[in-house]
């Protein structure tokens, strides 16, 4: 069981994360905060494994609580200013909720960190997730937006991911899997173990082989046979 404190100034979102936190069965609230000087004392009396922490808050900003805390439990982060989610990736939270948030995107950030919690080896993926059509990747000691129409492919290289742009590329540390988990499916389809390409970039499929361009090249892209059949079955769908 996942015990959590939700610490927020506005009593709405406080009843939006309670009743949403009630709809999940493995994770028990176990106070609601106003402010960040009672989420410290909650998480001096009690166990907490989770916290839902607002960022813009009165006279100590979530940001600058969490900083405050030498061992803090992971942190979800919700607010209503996307312009956080940097500094957010920065100190470590566990993912990033924007509001009005939604029970499905709620879901899907308790199970990440329920995962984490499982896995001693931690969650280094390397991705800010945001609602909408980007993500932000971290490369180049920096985090980089990534929108998801500009990608024409992506190639996977041992531990690293090379993410093709018209404008260029973009190298990240982490894996094909972890990354794809993060990408809408109606945009992108893995076609290779090692290659996921945007489906509207796709030219020609050609035998075992697709086309797309790359700086005004033509570039062959690998099908392996278990990706196949599924890459067709949409093909067929969008043709005329």
């Amino acid at each position: 069981m996942i015990k959590a404190i939700i610490v927020d100034d506005e009593p709405l979102a406080l009843d939006v994360l309670e009743t949403y936190i009630e709809q999940m069965p493995n994770v028990e609230l176990v106070q609601r905060c106003e402010n960040a000087l009672e989420a410290n004392e909650a998480l001096k009396n009690h166990d907490v494994d989770l916290m839902f922490l607002d960022i813009q808050m009165p006279q100590i900003t979530g940001v600058e609580f969490l900083k405050s805390l030498k061992n803090p439990p992971p942190v979800i982060f919700t607010t209503a200013y996307p312009e956080y989610a940097v500094e957010g990736f920065e100190l470590d939270a566990a993912d990033y909720l924007l509001k009005p948030i939604s029970l499905d995107r709620f879901m899907k950030a308790v199970n990440k960190v329920s995962e984490k919690l499982g896995d001693t080896t931690g969650n280094n993926s390397g991705v800010v997730e945001m609602e909408g059509d980007f993500i932000f990747v971290k490369a180049d000691k920096k985090l980089i937006k990534v929108d998801f129409n500009d990608i024409i492919y992506i190639e996977g290289l041992k531990d690293y991911v090379i993410i093709r742009q018209e404008a260029g590329r973009v190298i990240t540390l982490q894996t094909m899997k972890s990354l794809e988990k993060k990408l809408p499916v109606t945009i992108f389809k893995r076609v290779h173990r090692s290659y996921i390409v945007n489906i509207n970039k796709i030219n020609a499929v050609v035998g075992n082989m697709l086309e797309v361009t790359e700086k005004g090249s033509t570039k062959h892209l690998p099908i392996g046979k278990n990706y196949r059949e599924e890459l067709l079955k949409i093909i067929n769908l969008k043709r005329l």
